[in-house]
């Protein structure tokens, strides 16, 4: 597609998936999935430049947010662009539970696991007056520690961000603190123990309990025993 050297043409691009988007019988993940796949395909050969230029067109002009950090997350080369600048960039107007997770689990985390930002990035969001970015700055850690993104477990970036945060008793923020935490017992239990231990008068009720819940049955909320 030689149109695609061009970054004019990511306005016409954008339309179109756009337009399929819309067109949809059913407008639902899945499908919407299925619309980005065949566009990661197209642009497979597309440069970095264009395809940063098409997700900001889909996030500016037309509003998606998962859609545009799935084409980058899929496109290694553009994913390997993206910087600091970049980020702040894609990151601005999260006001949500599923648009900052989104952000954080396709972006931003996996470029600080990837050695694309710097762990101050992350802790200037967690001291953001914002609260998205600092529930942000906690979603961040999970990259570091999920094993199915490459995560091989890092207690001291993930316990860092959570300090920062302990005493943060935002719903939205107190809910990320406990699974960023809950995402680190897998790789060490007893820097998590340690932890809840240290900040025991500190931490939430709900972020000990579904921690230790963790802690002790693998599970966030285990069902209780009938009978």
């Amino acid at each position: 597609m030689d149109q695609l050297l061009d970054l004019n043409s990511a306005k016409e691009v954008a339309s179109e998936i756009d337009a399929e988007i819309r067109a949809l019988s059913v407008r639902n993940t899945a499908n919407g999935r299925a619309i980005r796949r065949k566009y990661s395909r197209m642009l497979k050969q597309a440069s970095p430049e264009f395809i940063l230029e098409l997700a900001r067109e889909l996030l500016e002009n037309y509003g998606y947010r998962w859609l545009p950090y799935e084409l980058i997350q899929n496109h290694r080369a553009a994913f390997q662009s993206i910087g600091e600048a970049e980020l702040e960039q894609l990151g601005r107007g999260i006001n949500s539970w599923w648009s900052v997770d989104t952000f954080a689990r396709s972006l931003a985390g996996p470029a600080w696991l990837n050695g694309q930002v710097s762990n101050e990035l992350i802790h200037k969001w967690a001291h953001s007056e914002d609260r998205w970015w600092r529930r942000a700055s906690l979603v961040c850690t999970v990259a570091l520690n999920m094993r199915s993104q490459g995560g091989m477990g890092d207690v001291p970036r993930t316990l860092e961000v959570c300090r920062f945060l302990v005493d943060d008793h935002d719903d939205m923020v107190l809910k990320a603190e406990s699974w960023a935490l809950r995402q680190l017992v897998v790789h060490d239990p007893d820097a998590v123990q340690k932890f809840l231990s240290e900040y025991e008068d500190i931490l939430a009720a709900r972020v000990k309990r579904e921690v230790r819940n963790k802690l002790t049955t693998g599970l966030k909320n285990p069902r209780r025993k009938r009978g």
